[in-house]
């Protein structure tokens, strides 16, 4: 190679050199500017999104404060939504032996429903009527409505006077006697 050669092919080396340094110099400074453009494109939606909302305030001022009054509006119904009173359960009335009541369920809305009496307060194997002579004999189920006396109570389930022995005074069971949940008697 001659010396004219050698000097064109170092310049073509240095511009090659200088071209890539120039490369990597925009890449540089386009990548802080992507960064700062992330967060002014931010900045500016922000900005933008409030000059919309404070540019409707003065274009249509009815829009701009409906909106407002439902946004409180919406707030208010779930910060003070619900309400404040509580299901009031059962009272039951104080049972007094050897007064006369009847037979009536808590949740017992059909005319044709009758209420269990069990053998023994508390047991619940007893409510197990797959067998046909439990369901029909043996003054088990009693129509609602049926007159009875209250024998004697039995506390269960950390409750006084839970069940009551029960002692029918007409019809065919007269002087028949079971248990009843004592909300089941008025």
């Amino acid at each position: 190679m001659s010396n004219g050669e050698n000097d064109n092919a170092n310049e073509t080396e240095n511009t090659v050199d200088s071209a890539s340094q120039k490369d990597q110099a925009n890449e540089s400074s386009t990548a802080s500017t992507g960064a700062a453009s992330a967060n002014n494109s931010a900045t500016d939606a922000a900005g933008g999104a409030l000059a919309g909302v404070m540019a409707l305030k003065d274009s249509n001022p009815k829009v701009f404060f409906g909106g407002i009054g439902a946004l409180v509006l919406i707030l208010g119904f779930f910060m003070f939504g619900g309400s404040g009173s509580t299901v009031t359960p059962h009272k039951q009335a104080a049972i007094v032996i050897g007064n006369s009541y009847v037979l009536k369920g808590a949740n017992i809305t059909s005319p044709d429903a009758t209420v269990r009496l069990v053998a023994v307060p508390g047991s619940m194997a007893a409510f197990d009527d797959t067998e046909k002579n439990d369901r029909i004999g043996g003054c088990k189920h009693m129509p609602v409505g049926t007159p009875v006396k209250a024998i004697q109570t039995q506390d269960a389930y950390g409750k006084p006077n839970a069940f009551v022995q029960v002692e029918m005074t007409e019809g065919d069971c007269t002087g028949q006697k079971g248990w009843v949940l004592a909300v089941n008697i008025q």
